[in-house]
Order: structure tokens, then sequence, then C-alpha cells
């Protein structure tokens, strides 16, 4: 059975949105000094960077990605478990409702990369990062959220 895949950045998306909203002296806690220095303006204290504006569009498509695979992952399995006694033949009605949840499964997660490798682009551009040549934008930016974001303590810790 696929384990439920949650969302490691959560309580940073909430807290930066909120800080988003909130006069510039309230959200000041959010960010660590490195990634202070990326989405706050220097030249204005407290004001937000467009790069700022764009991570919550990110994050979000982020979290869409990860549970469209994960509903694919699901979709699937589910497929293989019932399709591994079926006879030979026309699918029963069932084997044809889990090809269809698979199959709108597998159109959310390329809705859903579509949407991130968006938002990426934005977000790089608003941040003025560099992209090394030869690496993927999604795999980039999903290893950069990963080092950057702070990410949601474990569960059970």
């Amino acid at each position: 059975m696929t384990p439920i895949v949650r969302f490691p950045y959560a309580r940073f998306l909430d807290a930066l949105e909120q800080a988003l909203g909130a006069a510039p002296e309230e959200g000041s806690t959010v960010l660590s000094s490195p990634l202070a220095g990326l989405l706050r303006t220097p030249q204005v204290p407290g004001a937000w960077t467009p790069a700022a504006v764009a991570l919550v569009p990110l994050l979000k498509a982020r979290q869409a990605t990860l549970q469209a695979a994960s509903d694919t992952e699901l979709a699937a399995d589910e497929l293989r478990r019932y399709q591994k006694y079926a006879k030979p033949g026309k699918p029963s009605a069932h084997i044809v409702q889990l090809r269809q949840r698979q199959a709108a499964a597998r159109q959310a997660t390329h809705t859903s990369r579509q949407s991130l490798m968006k938002t990426a682009a934005a977000f790089v551009r608003e941040a003025g990062l560099d992209v090394p040549e030869r690496v993927a934008l999604d795999a980039f930016i999903v290893e950069w959220l990963d080092m950057h974001i702070p990410k949601d303590a474990a569960p059970g810790a």
C-alpha cells in the first residue's frame, strides 16, 4: 500500500501567507536570514520582493504535484490489485471505473506538473536564480525548495 504523502512545507506556507497579508513588522519571524535576504527588500525595511509573492504559488503548485502523484500511485495500486484476479475478456464495470480513476489521476498529475513548471519559471525569474545548464527546471526548483525552505517537524517528533 502506498503511504500518504504529506506536504513538508505546510507550516512555512501558512506563515508566509499570513506574513504577506500582515503589517511589515508582524511577519519578520517567518524567515531565516539567508531566505530573508531573497524575499525582503533591502531598500524598504519590512517590504517583500516579487520573489516572495511568487513563492506562495510555487509552494502551492509543489503541494498539488505531491498530492497528484500520490493519488496516481494509489489509483494504480488499486487497479493492479483488482486486475490481478480479473477474468479474461470484457472488463467488469469496477475495473472500468478504476481505469477511469487512474486516467483522471494521471491527468491531474500532468496538469499539476505544468503548473509547477509555470510557477517555477516565474519564481526563478523574480528571484534572479541561475538554473544550471542541463538541469531540468522542475528538478532544480524541487532541490532548491528542499535546501532553502524550512520543513515541518516529523509527526512523531
